[in-house]
C-alpha cells in the first residue's frame, strides 16, 4: 500500500512567500521612517543648542556693557602711565553699545571680573572706595585693587554667518553658519518701552534693552527653518 506523501504545494509556497515581502518591506519601511525622525531631531537639536550658545553668550555680554568698575560707569581717570589712550578710546567708552544696519554690526564694550579669557582692550583697576583707573591692554592689580578687563567687541552679520572680533583682531571670527537672518531691535527708555530698529550715538544713552532674533536653516534640508530670539536688559542702565 501506498503512503501519502505530505508536503506545501506551490501556491501554499507562493503565499508564504508573498507574505513575507510585506512583513519584510513593513519593516524596512519602519526602520527608514525610525532613521529619518532620529537625523531630523539630530539636526534640530544642534540648531538648538547652538542658538543657545550664541544668544546665552551675546546675552552675558549685553548685561555687562557699560560696566566699568565699582564706582560707577564715569569714576575712572586715565592713568598717568597710559598716554596710549586716545580720544577714540574715551568715545567707544561713552557709546558701549552701537548699531550699523548698514553693515548689520554690533559693537559692544563689555566686561567681566578677573583676568581670565582673551585679552582686554583696556582694563580698569580700582580699590573699590576711591580711585578707579582705566589702562590699555591688560594690567595686573596690585593688593587691594580689582581688575575690570573690557573688551570691545564686533558681531557682524554677512554671507550666512554670525562672526565675532575684538578692537584687538582685525579678522573677524565665524560664530554661527547657516544663519539666513540676524535682527536687533532696542528698548528705549519710556513708559512703555518702545522698540527702534535703528540706533544713533545720540539715543544710544536711552537703550534699556536689546532683542536679539535669528533664524537658521538646516544645510541638510532634515527639519524646516527654526527661528530664536531672546532679550537681553541692560543692568548698568535699569
Amino acid at each position: 500500500m501506498k503512503s501519502r506523501v505530505r508536503g506545501f504545494g506551490l501556491v501554499e509556497i507562493m503565499v508564504a512567500l508573498v507574505l513575507g515581502l510585506v512583513i519584510s518591506a513593513g519593516v524596512v519601511q519602519v526602520f527608514i521612517a525610525a532613521r529619518g525622525t532620529f537625523a531630523s531631531q539630530g539636526s534640530a537639536a544642534r540648531m538648538q543648542e547652538d542658538a543657545r550658545f550664541v544668544l546665552s553668550k551675546m546675552v552675558q555680554e549685553l548685561r555687562m556693557t557699560g560696566m566699568y568698575g565699582c564706582l560707577g560707569t564715569d569714576s575712572y581717570t586715565l592713568a598717568p602711565t597710559a598716554p596710549e589712550i586716545s580720544r577714540t578710546t574715551t568715545v567707544a567708552l561713552n557709546n558701549p553699545i552701537l548699531w550699523d544696519s548698514t553693515t548689520s554690526t554690533l559693537t559692544l564694550v563689555t566686561a567681566d571680573i578677573g583676568t581670565t579669557g582673551t585679552s582686554p582692550t583696556w582694563t580698569i583697576l580700582s580699590n573699590c572706595q576711591t580711585a578707579s583707573q582705566l589702562f590699555a591692554g591688560a594690567r595686573a592689580p596690585a593688593a587691594g585693587q580689582t581688575a575690570f578687563p573690557l573688551r570691545q567687541l564686533f558681531y557682524s552679520f554677512a554671507n550666512n554667518t554670525l562672526s565675532v572680533r575684538s578692537q584687538l583682531t582685525a579678522t573677524p571670527q565665524p560664530l554661527l553658519q547657516n544663519v539666513i537672518d540676524f535682527q536687533i531691535t532696542f528698548g528705549l527708555a519710556g513708559s512703555p518701552m518702545t522698540y527702534v530698529n535703528n540706533l544713533t550715538a545720540a539715543s544710544a544713552a536711552e537703550v534699556r534693552s536689546v532683542r536679539i532674533a535669528l533664524t537658521l536653516r538646516d544645510p541638510d534640508g532634515r527639519v524646516r527653518d527654526q527661528a530664536y530670539s531672546v532679550v537681553a536688559y541692560l543692568r548698568n542702565r535699569l
